[in-house]
């Protein structure tokens, strides 16, 4: 699996805390593996992120993706809470 970080992303995880990053890394680190790990709560999105997907961070914490032949591609495009994400 390719993964990709995009600007906003890269952007939005410069400002979590230190907790939170090493946090969203153990979660990127765990999706590499296993997408569809039940921890992720990896879901779709609709209406306005509709084609894009969700997983959780850890409490609020949430990140956007949109993937690409079943996960051969990912480009993470955010990471905040769920009212800075959605």
């Amino acid at each position: 699996m390719q993964v990709d970080l995009h600007r906003d992303f890269n952007k939005a995880y410069s400002k979590l805390s230190i907790k939170q990053e090493l946090h969203v890394k153990k979660v990127i680190a765990l999706f590499k593996n296993n997408p569809y790990d039940a921890i992720l709560k990896n879901h779709a999105l609709h209406g306005k992120q509709k084609g894009r997907r969700s997983i959780s961070a850890g409490g609020d914490l949430r990140i956007v993706l949109v993937e690409e032949n079943n996960y051969e591609i990912v480009e993470m495009l955010n990471v905040g809470t769920h009212t800075q994400v959605y």
